[in-house]
């Protein structure tokens, strides 16, 4: 029941008859809406004899309201005067019956008449009723006049944010309407307290300019026309989820109006790493460190410490693969400088290889990746033609010029100390069996060493997965069919090449296709070993992949995604895609087969590859090879048959010299020289005898029943002084130990508080993922800006929180804090 319904049941409690005169025309809407009990309503329109008829002598027992649409005419001219000094005038005008209705005192009067077209609105005055306390004051009511109006909740940042919401999409009803209901003028006022904005064109769009000016000016040591408290602002706003948006359109629209690129082209981009107010501030950091790293102008710490310093940012979900591109770039290219790439044996190279050659590999791959991934790849294109060059001409070339020679004055194909791809079942599956112990093999094609060492870390980063990375060397040719064969149980292995095919077969049975591998794997363990490929495993429901577990001690899945993307000329440029949608679908194998109760994995490979990201120069060919006639299969790396003759360019293999039966003979192309094959793709290949292609993982997977993860810890520096006597606090937080696989990366935020919960000063969202040994790498030196609400609690207690999202939600949990004296000297109204 309204108000009106309220005063009205009260009079007809001593009155039947109710007049009620609306003198501005500006009550017919509540006078409808009204329905009362046992009272008739009849508007009197020029019928007063007959109302008085009717309502004295036709109804002389019911009630009646009557309403007169405009004021009390003068007692001479009120022909129901008789009437009315008989029974009751219900005195209602607009205002009134909105302070009864707000159950606001007359002392509000004058508030709310000098904003009276925000009443016109019954849903304005509805959400304006919901919001009105106990202990209001004019200033706090026309607050939330303000907040109804731009549709926030009734705070100054709340309101702010969402006009600038309003503007970034290039609409003013908000604020047309704050300008209607006389409410600007208020809200300009308050945010000149707030944050001295002072203008002569007040407008939302001018308040904007002025904060991101303000702001930008600050951060690089200069006064703004704002006081610090916009700061404050700024970074809330910048860091709400529900307003990413507008602050992204209004920053790049502010960033032209107030010139910044340009001032940025006068500074140095280490003046600027710390801000984020607009984009192009990492356009300006990502071309200063390719130029850097390009030139070799800045070290390789700095480097990865300025990078690291953008993970935080705003922006760096755009930019993170251009800083990621950067690093891998700064990594290869700084390492190729320091590496000693020559090689004295077989077993040299290989060891060099395992132990930190391939990481040149693996950054060559990421590097190419995540250029592909940017938006912005443009920003990089200098360094990715020095990564290019130096990765092809500085490594790839150098490294199997220096590894060929020493193949060329060895036979057999053998390395001392590095297990032979032919020894893999016996070394790594056969001692599962032994122990009665089930085992789970996943042959990924192509998966050479550098990718498994990037599964090896993801694996890791599991919860109760451990694992082991070793090296095994390729069987000759590095082919899938030779590869795989040598993968499984056998005494022999013979190579048919043939008809323009090539299949080996194990103790005389064809090895081609998952269906021949399992008769293989059943003939060595009856009834307990199998194989599946890793599409049909994916798809198996839960009952199905556990009986392949539960009826079986081992089995083979067979994945290939990286070798079928390679193969093909018209996809072998997404290799590297390939790659990486590799090691997600490994992870899905190795969690799904552990959710079927697996417990023991192996991963491993049939052989490597070479890739490079452009187009092969002729030089990189082999000369012209002479067919004797013998030839019965060539590929990209490789040529077999029969009695071929020795020729310059290509190294030659007999059957007996790679432990293969029977009589063929293979030739290789020398280093990384690719064979001409009509129709075929030449930047990725494989087949041959570079380190990339015949360095094969196995990698050791185990569940552990325990859980092994961690997060780093993090101590916060509070320094000698526990009270802070200025408008901002300068805190160091350290990261106790280096980060690993097994003890992960912690994103916490730090803000300042009151002993009640009241965030008082700007949050900071800190990443500590340093790896660095060095303890000094892992500090971070933050400083807070206090805001005007730390002026309530002055010469109080206040704590330094440090929080961590709880996963999978909007809410923080505080893991460390620190408590401080507020200290302020009154007369410094807390400016800084």
């Amino acid at each position: 029941m309204s108000k009106i319904d309220q005063a009205l049941s009260r009079m007809f409690e001593h009155h039947r008859i109710v007049f009620w005169y609306d003198p501005q025309r500006e009550l017919r809407e509540d006078y409808e809406a009204i329905e009362l009990d046992g009272v008739a309503k009849r508007e009197v329109k020029q019928d007063q004899f007959l109302v008085k008829h009717v309502v004295l002598r036709e109804q002389p027992n019911q009630k009646f309201l009557l309403y007169f649409n405009g004021p009390q005419p003068d007692d001479l001219d009120n022909w129901l005067l008789d009437v009315q000094l008989s029974h009751g005038v219900f005195q209602a005008n607009k205002l009134a019956i909105l302070m009864t209705e707000l159950d606001l005192p007359l002392d509000f009067a004058e508030t709310l008449q000098a904003h009276a077209t925000f009443f016109d609105s019954k849903v304005r005055v509805e959400a304006f009723k919901n919001l009105i306390g106990n202990a209001e004051y004019p200033r706090s009511l026309r607050m939330k006049m303000l907040a109804v109006c731009a549709g926030a909740a009734p705070s100054l940042d709340a309101i702010l944010e969402a006009l600038l919401s309003e503007l970034s999409v290039r609409k003013d009803d908000r604020m047309r309407l704050i300008s209607r209901c006389a409410l600007d003028r208020v809200l300009w006022e308050q945010a000149n307290d707030s944050y001295g904005y002072q203008s002569s064109e007040h407008s939302v769009h001018d308040f904007a300019l002025a904060l991101f000016q303000s702001c930008y000016r600050l951060g690089t040591g200069r006064a703004g026309p704002l006081a610090n408290e916009a700061l404050v602002f700024l970074k809330r706003w910048k860091d709400s989820i529900q307003h990413r948006e507008a602050f992204e359109v209004l920053s790049d629209q502010c960033a032209k109006d107030l010139g910044i690129e340009q001032d940025l082209s006068t500074r140095s981009y280490q003046e600027v790493v710390e801000i984020d107010y607009f984009r192009v501030i990492d356009h300006k950091i990502l071309r200063s460190l390719v130029s850097d790293v390009a030139s070799r102008a800045i070290d390789l710490r700095k480097c990865l410490e300025t990078s690291g310093r953008r993970r935080v940012s705003h922006w760096h979900r755009e930019f993170q693969d251009l800083y990621t591109a950067v690093e891998c770039a700064a990594r290869l290219l700084y390492g190729l400088e320091k590496a000693d790439l020559g090689i004295h044996s077989l077993e040299d190279g290989a060891a060099k290889y395992t132990k930190s050659w391939f990481r040149f590999d693996q950054l060559y791959r990421r590097f190419v990746v995540h250029c592909r991934k940017a938006k912005h790849p443009s920003l990089v294109q200098e360094l990715a033609e020095q990564v290019e060059n130096h990765y092809v001409n500085n490594f790839v070339l150098k490294v199997n010029d220096n590894w060929q020679r020493v193949i060329d004055a060895s036979t057999p194909w053998e390395v001392k100390n590095l297990p032979h791809q032919r020894q893999f079942y016996k070394k790594w599956v056969k001692p599962f069996v032994d122990q009665d112990k089930k085992v789970f093999v996943v042959i990924s094609d192509a998966l050479r060493f550098e990718i498994a060492d990037s599964l090896l870390s993801r694996i890791r980063q599991e919860d109760r997965y451990e694992a082991t990375l070793v090296p095994m060397l390729s069987s000759l040719p590095s082919t899938t069919q030779v590869g795989m064969a040598a993968l499984l149980p056998h005494d022999k292995l013979m190579l048919v090449a043939k008809d323009g095919s090539e299949t080996v077969f194990v103790d005389g049975i064809s090895s081609q296709g998952t269906a021949n591998r399992a008769k293989i794997l059943n003939q060595s363990l009856p009834g307990r070993a199998t194989a599946v490929q890793a599409e049909d495993f994916l798809q198996m429901g839960r009952e199905e992949s556990r009986s392949l577990t539960r009826e079986h001690q081992v089995v083979y899945i067979y994945h290939n995604q990286i070798d079928d993307t390679g193969d093909k000329r018209i996809s072998e440029k997404r290799v590297f895609e390939a790659v990486d949608e590799t090691l997600n679908t490994l992870v899905s194998i190795i969690k799904k087969l552990a959710a079927a109760n697996a417990n023991n994995f192996i991963v491993t490979s049939d052989h490597g590859f070479l890739y490079q990201n452009r187009e092969i120069d002729e030089g990189d060919f082999a000369d012209a090879v002479e067919d004797s006639g013998n030839q019965t299969y060539q590929g990209r790396r490789y040529i077999l048959g029969t009695a071929l003759p020795e020729q310059p360019g290509l190294k030659t293999f007999h059957a007996a010299d790679v432990g293969l039966a029977g009589d063929v003979v293979i030739q290789l192309p020398k280093s990384v020289n690719r064979l001409r094959l009509k129709g075929a793709g030449s930047r990725f290949v494989h087949g041959g005898a570079s380190l990339q292609e015949v360095v094969l993982p196995v990698l050791l997977i185990n569940k552990k029943r325990k859980s092994d993860l961690s997060k780093v810890t993090v101590d916060i520096l509070a320094g000698e002084s526990s009270v802070i006597t200025s408008g901002q606090l300068g805190v160091r937080f350290y990261q106790t130990v280096p980060v690993s696989d097994k003890t992960q990366p912690s994103v916490l935020r730090a803000g300042i508080y009151t002993q009640a919960g009241e965030l008082i000063s700007d949050t900071h969202d800190l990443m500590f993922d340093s790896a660095s040994d060095s303890a000094r790498d892992r500090e971070k030196a933050v400083r807070f800006i206090l805001a005007r609400e730390a002026e309530k609690v002055n010469n109080q207690m206040v704590v330094l929180r440090l929080e961590e999202n709880v996963e999978g939600t909007t809410h923080y949990r505080t893991i460390k804090t620190v408590s401080y004296q507020l200290r302020r000297s009154l007369s410094s109204d807390f400016d800084f």
